[in-house]
């Protein structure tokens, strides 16, 4: 029997480490600060999602939101039938006093004699311009829009349309009529346009005035 003894430390004495530390989470370590186990840290090159920045994008805060609502804190647009039943009564107010004064003065509307028709409709529609341009720039309503409780307003604030877009707007819709021809066809155009019009339900006249037809009730 060997009478040895071992030497010191041995047994049961865990060996030593021969690197002379054990990882800890200290520096050279996997999750050290040195990178993996000692390696310096990624470069920008490696980094994910940056690009070579080091970085992830940016957020973009818009990405799946909806649109703002176009209408929002608008009036509600005024319904079609009553803005037509409105032009009704505005044609009615100044056909009827101005057919009776050209009946006096050209003895009766005459569709046969075709200068003499001319010139009637050229009054009617310079008329209706003038009562138009006028009632719109004051008011933002005539007497027939008063009656179906709507008015034009500005698009952009919803003022009254003083000054020229109240003026363009009347000679859109009043005067093309005296044009032969093509002036009636693009009146009818001019006033169905707003039948598909998206989201403002503008006819042509208001496209060209920046305005809108609104509820006042």
């Amino acid at each position: 029997m060997s009478t040895d003894q071992p030497p010191p430390g041995s047994g049961d004495q865990p060996p030593e480490d021969p690197l002379g530390k054990r990882p800890e989470g200290g520096e050279g370590t996997p999750y050290g600060s040195g990178g993996p186990y000692g390696a310096p840290p990624p470069g920008p090159a490696e980094q994910p999602f940056g690009g070579g920045t080091g970085t992830p994008p940016p957020y973009d805060a818009s990405y799946g939101t909806q649109a703002p609502d176009p209408l929002a804190g608008m009036p509600p647009l005024a319904a079609r039938p009553r803005r037509l039943l409105a032009r009704i009564i505005d044609a009615l107010i100044v056909g009827i006093p101005l057919g009776i004064i050209l009946g006096f003065g050209f003895g009766g509307y005459n569709y046969n004699n075709t200068g003499r028709s001319f010139w009637e409709e050229l009054i009617y529609a310079v008329v209706y311009f003038l009562y138009d341009g006028y009632m719109l720039t004051t008011r933002g309503q005539t007497f027939g829009k008063m009656a179906m409780k709507i008015r034009v307003a500005m698009l952009e604030n919803g003022t009254t349309p003083a000054g020229q877009p109240g003026w363009t707007r009347a000679a859109v819709y009043a005067l093309p009529p005296i044009v032969p021809c093509c002036g009636s066809l693009f009146w009818l155009v001019n006033v169905l346009w707003c039948l598909w019009d998206k989201p403002y339900h503008q006819c042509l006249h208001d496209k060209s005035a920046k305005t809108v037809v609104v509820s006042t009730a």
